[in-house]
């Protein structure tokens, strides 16, 4: 079994994801990653979605905010072409659309704004204070080492993420994970990346997708997979609040406030290492009971 990329190699592999190909002023292709499940990964859509946007937006500006909804599943054979909206450029803000097509359909719908760098009135929550810093939580690798028969393909995945889980995982077996109201990992990119405030936009985007529907699954202490619970994002908004680096640590601290109607709603905010809140995600999904 070929091993799957880590490291810097995963992480120059998501830099090559991310590096759409110019179709025209205002369409660009994106490619996808030569081994994974049948659909593509949401974080991967709304990251390259973000990646054309930018594209067509003064680099004085940086994204602020992006509300994207998930239309059809992407196939992973297929590349996927964002045809990029002019919805306004003002003295301070822009706006695009951008909309991810295979096939002629649209799978992804995104608005994002762009806006040059003000000063103003600053203040945020306090990061929470008693969680043990990333060296002192096991690894992904290691929370998910008595687990081999609930990864499937997500074993040939590339992973350019290092993820920390201080409980346990969505991914462990039916019936061993506790209730918690709460989640709470540690992020960041296995490997340097350039220094492009969109890129690390884009990437912290990819990142934000992968664990927040978790925190719906930890309130009941449910898991992902036969004998727990079969998911799709529906939505996913991004507040970009302070600069940051996508390759450092962040904290993702994640809550359900609600679900209902075989929907849940998720929250996340990050933190930096030294407390600074640098973005906030908000996430509505589909998920359904299925049997063992």
């Amino acid at each position: 079994m070929t091993e799957p990329l880590t490291g810097q190699a995963a992480v120059d592999s998501l830099v090559e994801l991310l590096d759409l190909a110019p179709v025209d002023d205002l369409v660009f292709r994106g490619q996808n990653p030569p081994v994974g499940p049948p659909r593509i990964y949401g974080g991967q859509v709304a990251a390259q979605a973000l990646t054309a946007a930018g594209r067509t937006v003064d680099p004085a500006r940086t994204v602020h905010s992006l509300h994207g909804y998930f239309v059809r599943a992407g196939d992973m054979t297929e590349p996927v072409d964002y045809h990029v909206e002019r919805i306004r450029d003002g003295r301070s803000f822009s706006v695009r659309r951008s909309v991810a097509r295979q096939r002629g359909k649209e799978i992804f719908v995104m608005s994002a704004s762009f806006q040059v760098r003000e000063e103003g009135l600053d203040h945020h929550d306090p990061a929470p204070d008693d969680v043990p810093g990333p060296d002192q939580v096991p690894t992904m690798t290691d929370r998910l080492a008595p687990y081999p028969e609930r990864l499937g393909i997500w074993k040939l995945i590339p992973r350019p993420m290092d993820v920390r889980y201080l409980g346990e995982p969505g991914w462990v077996r039916p019936g061993t994970r506790e209730a918690d109201p709460r989640q709470r990992v540690w992020m960041r990119l296995d490997g340097k990346l350039p220094d492009d405030p969109l890129l690390h936009a884009c990437a912290l985007t990819y990142m934000s997708d992968l664990t927040l529907l978790d925190a719906v699954l930890s309130v009941h202490g449910e898991v992902w997979g036969p004998g727990g619970v079969i998911g799709a994002s529906l939505d996913h908004a991004l507040w970009f609040h302070r600069p940051f680096r996508a390759d450092e640590w962040f904290l993702y601290d994640c809550a359900s406030p609600s679900a209902s109607g075989s929907r849940g709603l998720a929250t996340g905010r990050m933190f930096t290492r030294d407390g600074r809140h640098i973005a906030t995600a908000v996430q509505e999904g589909l998920l359904r009971r299925v049997g063992g």
